[in-house]
């Protein structure tokens, strides 16, 4: 029975695509083949009546986004992340998307969370405030609590929420694997892979111990960061569709009024946003996705808190020495060294030649540092990088389009409040002292003092892994007889000396 209520959901999504004149950017979009584009208007024109109106001050595109509500909405502000599927211009109007929608009833709110928390409400809060944010997925209310008279920030999911999330998830596949059968062309993008990472992303949402957990973490990385703060988990008061925060008093960081009105140095706060960026992708590889304004705030001290933490960007250490080099090569304008890391990196196939690369690199890096200061911007280098890799044959990277994409908000933040900041002089100093630590000599003990973490951890098995490797590899006809004493020796003799360095290097790190 899914199919005939997903197709009357398309027909619904089609109509209003139609009703708001975004039928033709949507499909263009996604480079829709002919049969697709047929198909989407014979099945959309007939009902167009049907589709909603829409805001007409808006977009078109984001206009029908936010008229077919909250899962819409949240979809493509994920598809803002991704100008690799949609196109910049795209990207650009989806991040237009307002995440915000009409609040639902304080009395409802706290029912959801005496249910779900299993408490008498006014047991707990001496107060509970109507509304202060409604987004697409939950609301939030500010709270006192009754034994400590902390004030908190209670966020609620909507009632209701997952199960009509899901229906739209379910539509969404159906229509990615309409997609992909009647627009080859199409499949180069991937829509079922871009509908996974959509279905993992709001599932996440979806389950506040989530985002308790990843505000939790973010806070346990930054607690020594100067200048920046994540408010603290209330753990006893926070489950799966409630989460409790503390609550945070502070000037929103995109009102420049209210900053200087406080006395706040906006020239050292742009500085300070880009530095703590960069410092959590690159230091921590766990960095908040969703940095933009009515996510800061600027407290009293001048501190900058951040808050919702339903999305979140993770950056593998690997990835994160790459992409430090090739920042540093570009900061430094050695574009053959960035060259050599995209080779070494296995990020651009051997079979291309590194000279035509690196020749290419400079025509993106020159411009970018022709420009006054107040204009050169990391965020539009890494994705003129990105294009010319996928010219070389470079596979797209979710986790690195969603580092550019935070980054152009963040630098967006940080001009809000200093139209002059120079991006590389700031971020200079934080790559530079990234590299120290975590590219050279005392970085490659350190590797290997991990690695004997990793061999004890296997203890007496490493002989007869080291030798079963060993004998597949010098004997790989299983009929014949392996020489198991000779594979037998060498296995241990390859394990102990993979001790031996590792050991070695331990006490090189702890003596030096």
């Amino acid at each position: 029975m899914r199919g005939p209520h997903n197709i009357w959901r398309l027909i619904r999504t089609g109509a209003t695509l139609e009703r708001a004149g975004a039928m033709k950017i949507v499909l263009d979009a996604f480079e829709a083949g002919p049969l697709l584009r047929f198909t989407a208007r014979t099945l959309a024109l007939p009902f167009r009546w049907l589709g909603y109106r829409g805001d007409p001050s808006l977009p078109p595109a984001t206009r029908a986004l936010t008229a077919l509500g909250p899962a819409y909405i949240k979809f493509g502000q994920i598809l803002s992340t991704r100008p690799d599927v949609v196109g910049d211009d795209m990207a650009a109007e989806l991040r237009l998307l307002q995440d915000k929608l009409p609040s639902f009833p304080t009395a409802i709110a706290k029912a959801e969370v005496a249910k779900e928390l299993g408490i008498e409400i006014d047991t707990v809060f001496s107060e509970f405030s109507e509304p202060v944010a409604a987004a697409s997925i939950a609301q939030v209310h500010k709270a006192v609590l009754r034994d400590t008279g902390a004030e908190v920030a209670v966020k609620v999911l909507r009632p209701g929420i997952e199960k009509a999330f899901y229906k739209d998830i379910d539509a969404f596949y159906f229509a990615a694997g309409m997609v992909e059968r009647l627009s080859p062309s199409s499949r180069r993008l991937r829509p079922m892979d871009v509908i996974e990472h959509f279905d993992g992303v709001v599932r996440g949402e979806l389950d506040l111990r989530l985002e308790s957990s990843g505000a939790s973490e973010f806070a346990a990385n930054t607690e020594k960061d100067e200048g920046f703060a994540v408010p603290r988990v209330n753990w006893d008061l926070s489950s799966r569709r409630v989460m409790t925060l503390d609550w945070v008093e502070g000037a929103n960081s995109g009102d420049n009024a209210a900053l200087d009105a406080a006395g706040h140095d906006r020239t050292k706060l742009g500085a300070r946003v880009l530095e703590l960026f960069l410092s959590h992708a690159l230091r921590d590889g766990f960095f908040h996705a969703d940095m933009h304004q009515g996510n800061l705030k600027v407290a009293a001290n001048g501190d900058i808190v951040a808050y919702d933490f339903g999305i979140m960007g993770r950056i593998d250490e690997y990835t994160r020495r790459v992409y430090a080099e090739i920042l540093f090569g570009f900061i430094k304008r050695d574009y053959h060294r960035v060259a050599e890391v995209h080779f070494e990196a296995g990020y651009v196939p051997a079979d291309q030649d590194v000279d035509e690369f690196a020749r290419a690199l400079r025509a993106v890096g020159e411009p970018i540092f022709g420009m006054d200061a107040s204009r050169i911007s990391m965020a539009r280098l890494l994705a003129y990088l990105f294009e010319v890799t996928e010219r070389f044959g470079m596979q797209t990277r979710t986790e690195l389009i969603l580092l550019q994409r935070t980054m152009v908000v963040v630098e967006g933040v940080a001009r809000s409040m200093d139209p002059h900041i120079n991006i590389w002089q700031v971020a200079r100093p934080i790559v530079e002292r990234y590299i120290a630590e975590s590219i050279g000599p005392r970085a490659v003990l350190r590797d290997l003092g991990r690695t004997l973490v990793v061999l004890s951890r296997f203890g007496p098995k490493l002989p007869h892994l080291a030798e079963a490797a060993l004998v597949r590899q010098l004997n790989p006809d299983p009929t014949q007889p392996a020489r198991a004493d000779w594979c037998g020796r060498i296995g241990w003799a390859a394990t102990g000396a993979a001790l031996a360095l590792s050991i070695t290097a331990v006490a090189i790190l702890v003596g030096g």
